[in-house]
């Protein structure tokens, strides 16, 4: 494939599932900056797989199996470099809402994204990819596992996610 092809393929690629990287990136990465790196990781990478696309499987697969194996690879680039210690600030849109709820929300979500991020690579990788909407049988396509496995893996990892986020023990 010429590299005009290749961009086209991004470029619309990246028009599509855009949205879904970005959360990809927010689950996958806490640190502001660290996250910003890891979307150009992401893009990088489904650009250049894109010379490489052959319509074998559908291009949503594609595009998140590129995406997933790059935060990945970032996670274990993560996990064998020093630790730092990062602050992020607050944020609040001024529509009107009430602080306290945003806050709280805001912490909510963080709270189970820290727990996502705390599961094992695989169970992380499936549990990203049904928040996006995706069913048993479009995870298993990504993932390489079987749609029941998935479906198996979801009901587990839901109901351990529920018990640590409700404040209980998971033995």
């Amino acid at each position: 494939m010429d590299r005009a092809g290749q961009d086209e393929r991004y470029r619309g690629a990246a028009a599509e599932y855009g949205p879904a990287l970005e959360r990809l990136a927010r689950a996958v990465e806490a640190d502001a900056a660290e996250r910003r790196d890891l979307l150009q990781e992401i893009h990088l990478a489904v650009w250049r797989s894109m010379a490489g696309f052959d319509g074998r499987c559908s291009m949503r697969s594609w595009v998140y199996r590129v995406a997933h194996n790059a935060a990945a690879s970032h996670v274990m680039r993560r996990r064998r470099a020093p630790k730092g210690v990062s602050i992020e600030e607050l944020v609040l849109a001024d529509d009107g809402a009430n602080p306290e709820e945003i806050a709280g929300e805001k912490q909510a979500l963080e709270r189970l994204m820290a727990m996502i991020r705390a599961l094992k690579a695989p169970d992380a990788q499936v549990m990203l990819l049904y928040l996006e909407d995706l069913d048993a049988a479009a995870i298993g396509e990504i993932t390489g596992m079987s749609p029941g496995a998935i479906a198996t893996k979801i009901h587990r990892i839901k109901a351990l996610l529920a018990k640590r986020f409700q404040g209980g023990r998971d033995d």
